[in-house]
């Protein structure tokens, strides 16, 4: 075949095949023929540089290259696409069992890879997706996404205008700043992202703001709780299932990953997920395909993962709680939120955010204002549960403020919480609890024993956690932290014994 086959539309998109291998050159090229593209190729590294600076920035709009070439490798070319400051998309493909290498094209600027031997309806897929058009012939037209966008505009005057999922991440400390820079740089791509941080930071809000700068962002965001879902349901969760697969199954139904089809899938504490399914995720990431629970064959899926954890994933993996494979998957984009307590200058930002957001929510006019006194107040606090506590804080504040100025004594900080700003380190585990007073357990030497065993233990154990969750002002994360307890023990033992809002989003 001549190195260039043209489509029939002289206005459809120009693509670059590089690979050393002609017969599979030559399938990848009638592949996309058959979908409507220009497609040249080349047989090297210097071949396809040669052929991208003679028709320079602009002729091309996907680069789709093999990782091994006779003169180099697919990296090769990427990191002279990102020197010379090309805007090229590039796929790279590789061979089957080298996860390394896929991670590594992905950290060097790749929009995706496709593992071989390649299946051509995913290869169409990722194509598609590279080019902003339809990802999946299963996404329903009207979902179809736009054309990739860079995630800030130039307004009149040359004054540059973020997004709007960018400006939702308030603040301009440094650290904040960074991290915009990084979901407008990722978003473009299909790199997994994994987002870090203290419960309560907002962590989130980023994975949202990586979906919605990038070319799905008119797809399906499809946010999981890991730690929220029972083990023995995961499974059908995350696949679904067929009509009979087991008993109740009434109906075929969806899972996370279909429902996600062209989007994003956010898999929120993934930390929490148990071993049996973190390999079954393994698999479906690196296939791209999942088997509903009673089915015979896998459905290919097209999604990008984002997740999210308030844990140390690589001491997980020291630890044998987590598959260092799927770690090794999931942080290629690494993205940090920083707790509050590290960037308290944002703090009046942050508040009139969520003032507004309370009033816009709440139809109030005008927007609530804190007292200049109530910001210095809140300054000294050191926000263990961070920015969703800080949320709280004001939306309880507002409720027992006289009219839409929040005073000082609205907040209802007691004194012995202040000034702990300056000493919370970021992972310091929340100080142990006040010296409980002895249970009502009956006299020594008394021969009265309690009636019931169980509801007597029950009803220390209640105790205990009311004074743990009142302590640390109904943060469950640190309450639990400062009894030896994981969020996820916290959550089961408020909702058996009946403690507070074991569903609620103050942690």
């Amino acid at each position: 075949m001549s190195p260039t086959a043209h489509a029939a539309s002289a206005s459809s998109a120009r693509l670059l095949v590089v690979d050393d291998e002609p017969d599979l050159r030559t399938l990848y090229e009638l592949t996309l023929v058959r979908e409507g593209y220009d497609v040249e190729s080349a047989g090297s590294v210097d071949e396809a540089w040669l052929r991208l600076q003679e028709q320079g920035p602009g002729h091309y709009q996907l680069v789709i290259t093999d990782m091994r070439l006779p003169d180099g490798n697919g990296l090769d070319l990427l990191r002279r696409l990102d020197n010379a400051g090309r805007s090229e998309k590039a796929i790279v493909i590789t061979a089957y069992g080298s996860p390394e290498n896929a991670v590594e094209a992905l950290k060097a600027g790749a929009y995706d890879y496709l593992t071989k031997p390649v299946d051509l309806r995913q290869f169409r897929a990722v194509v598609a997706s590279a080019l902003g058009r339809v990802p999946m012939p299963a996404v329903p037209a009207r979902a179809a996404a736009p054309a990739p966008a860079s995630a800030a505009s130039v307004a009149a005057g040359g004054v540059t205008v973020l997004h709007p999922a960018l400006r939702r991440i308030v603040g301009a400390a440094p650290s904040i700043q960074q991290v915009r820079g990084l979901v407008e740089r990722v978003a473009q791509s299909m790199a997994p992202v994994l987002v870090c941080g203290e419960s309560g930071t907002g962590k989130e809000l980023v994975a949202r703001a990586v979906h919605e700068v990038s070319p799905r962002g008119a797809l399906p965001f499809v946010a999981v709780n890991c730690g929220a879902i029972p083990e023995n349901l995961l499974e059908a969760e995350f696949f679904g299932y067929r009509k009979g697969a087991f008993t109740g199954a009434n109906e075929d139904r969806d899972g996370f990953f279909q429902a996600a089809q062209g989007g994003t899938l956010f898999l929120d504490e993934i930390g929490d997920l148990p071993l049996p399914m973190q390999s079954k995720l393994l698999r479906v990431i690196q296939e791209r395909a999942v088997r509903p629970l009673g089915a015979t064959a896998e459905t290919p899926v097209n999604v990008r993962i984002v997740s999210a954890t308030h844990k140390d994933l690589a001491a997980e993996v020291q630890a044998g709680r987590f598959r260092q494979d799927l770690f090794y998957r999931l942080n290629v984009i690494r993205i940090t939120m920083p707790p509050l307590r590290e960037r308290l200058d944002d703090l009046p930002a942050l508040c009139g955010s969520v003032l507004q957001r309370i009033a816009r929510d709440a139809g109030v006019s005008p927007v609530p204002t804190l007292a200049h006194e109530a910001l210095q107040h809140l300054a000294r606090y050191g926000f263990p549960g961070n920015v969703r506590e800080l949320e709280n804080l004001l939306h309880r504040a507002l409720a027992l403020a006289d009219g839409a100025r929040i005073e000082r004594a609205d907040l209802g900080l007691p004194e012995a919480v202040l000034g702990e700003a300056g000493d919370m380190e970021a992972n310091t585990v929340p100080a142990p609890l006040l010296p409980l007073p002895a249970p009502t357990t009956p006299p020594a030497g008394s021969a009265t024993l309690p009636t019931d065993l169980a509801v007597y233990l029950d009803s220390i154990e209640r105790d205990i956690l009311e004074r743990a969750l009142e302590r640390h002002r109904y943060n469950r994360t640190a309450a639990g932290a400062s009894l030896g307890l994981s969020l996820r023990q916290m959550r089961y033992r408020m909702a058996r014994l009946g403690v507070g809002a074991a569903d609620s989003d103050a942690d």
